[in-house]
């Protein structure tokens, strides 16, 4: 009884008001919540007048805005060097955010002011003085997100990536232009999806273009739409962290007061908005099941067809077309539900990245698994178990990448190409901003020359630029 006592006392301490600037109301851990929030960078950038606002979309304390702050920041590499292994072509940002490209560029995609190709990474002279945190790849597109929320595009002149991305009548931008109708939103992601674009706001808000049918996102709009559409349903109301796009469809990585969760919307498919049917959805809906396993949803990748997240514990779950074994389950079956990777019991996983029904893990310890797909040697697996040659053979559950434990750097970004128009290629990022890439050459995108009749590299090659 007299514990008991004592923590009531301790717990209605800390909930006085302090009596401390700027606010005599708050309490203690309100305060000490409040002091953390201004440490972050991306808090810096909000006025007064939007912290509050930015409170009460939080659920009305600094300690559910911190939360919000530090899961954007597990989930995103926004501040940090980061490459991205696009659809033929690939981004590489250092960390003090200069931008180089390489790969294909037929629709001025690299942003160089040509259209040709380039294997060598090659700076982009026009942005120096602008500083970029966070970029995302389509099919002949390039967006790049600037340190102050504004976005910058080029390539194709659509935000509605069609299958035919051919030059048919499309108006092309050869070097980086300032997307006009976001300047009024701070921008901190960006996600291109087959048929739309979307962005997430400083606040947590997500905007599309594209795709507007109103049984696909809510709202009217072809695929020329320049204009941003808030993304309507219960999301309006719901802060989010991390958006992801794939074939059809977007997830988004919710900060709620009960915790963290997962909304979908759009094609279902497969199964891969994880509801339990194949059925679309026209607005965002929670997936129930991850309350189910008792699982805090901490990052989430949508690739093609199938969808993954890593949870606050380290396990990974999978759902939708399991085509390849792409959801590491032992099988090809759907799953339309997430469904725990109990091959990766023993390993806790930090991140996850899906592509075309392949999928990567990476583990607290530096260690990548990958499993599905291996058409391209962009699995990374030279052998199988009984050493025979197996750089394209599919794999239906989670193997370590030994060819990348063998480089000795500890890897702590994986990127892989999500489209289903190109072979896939993969980067590997260590801690000290090396870049290793293998799978898919043809256009330059792994940023290392081939030789005379050479496609693809089964083997991590580190690619010339440090990202440190």
């Amino acid at each position: 009884m007299r514990s008991c006592s004592l923590l009531q006392v301790t717990c209605s301490f800390f909930r006085q008001p302090a009596n401390f600037a700027p606010d005599s109301e708050l309490s203690i851990t309100e305060l000490a919540a409040l002091d953390m929030c201004r440490k972050r960078v991306i808090f810096k950038t909000i006025t007064l007048e939007e912290r509050e606002l930015l409170k009460q979309r939080c659920g009305g304390s600094w300690k559910l805005v911190l939360r919000f702050l530090l899961a954007g920041e597990v989930c995103s590499r926004r501040e940090r060097s980061q490459a991205i292994a696009g659809p033929g072509h690939s981004i590489a940002i250092t960390s003090n955010g200069m931008v180089f490209t390489f790969g294909s560029n037929s629709l001025g995609q690299l942003g160089h002011g040509t259209l040709e190709e380039e294997w060598r990474p090659r700076q982009i002279r026009s942005l120096q003085g602008i500083r970029i945190i966070q970029a995302a790849a389509g099919a002949g597109r390039t967006m790049l997100i600037s340190e102050s929320g504004r976005v910058y595009a080029f390539g194709k002149d659509s935000f509605g990536e069609v299958a035919d991305y051919g030059n048919q009548g499309a108006k092309l931008i050869t070097t980086p232009q300032l997307v006009e109708s976001l300047k009024d939103i701070f921008v901190v992601q960006a996600a291109i999806g087959n048929f739309f674009t979307a962005v997430l706001s400083r606040e947590g808000r997500v905007y599309t273009f594209s795709w507007g049918n109103e049984t696909k996102l809510g709202h009217h709009t072809d695929e020329n739409d320049l204009e941003p559409h808030l993304l309507s349903g219960p999301l309006e109301n719901i802060p989010v962290v991390q958006i992801a796009a794939g074939y059809c469809y977007l997830l988004a990585l919710a900060c709620e007061p009960s915790g963290m969760s997962v909304y979908s919307v759009g094609c279902g498919l497969g199964g891969k908005l994880g509801h339990g049917s194949r059925s679309d959805e026209k607005h965002p809906r929670l997936i129930e099941q991850f309350r189910t396993l008792k699982l805090q949803p901490m990052v989430v990748a949508a690739g093609s067809w199938h969808a993954a997240v890593v949870g606050k514990d380290g396990r990974v779950c999978t759902w939708g077309w399991g085509r390849y074994g792409c959801l590491g389950h032992g099988d090809e079956e759907c799953e339309s539900v997430p469904k725990v990777v109990e091959a990766l019991s023993n390993v806790k996983a930090v991140h996850v990245a899906t592509g075309d029904y392949t999928t990567f893990v990476l583990s607290d310890d530096g260690d990548v698994y990958s499993f599905g797909c291996g058409e391209s040697s962009n699995l990374g697996h030279l052998t199988a178990a009984d050493g025979q040659a197996n750089r394209h053979g599919n794999v239906l559950k989670p193997e370590l990448v030994t060819s990348l434990k063998q480089v000795n750097e500890r890897v702590v970004q994986i990127s892989l190409t999500n489209s289903i128009y190109w072979n896939a290629h993969t980067f590997a990022l260590t801690d000290s901003g090396k870049l290793y890439a293998f799978g898919a050459g043809d256009k330059g995108q792994l940023g290392i020359e081939l030789v005379a009749n050479q496609t693809e590299r089964s083997n991590p090659e580190k690619v010339d630029i440090d990202l440190s």
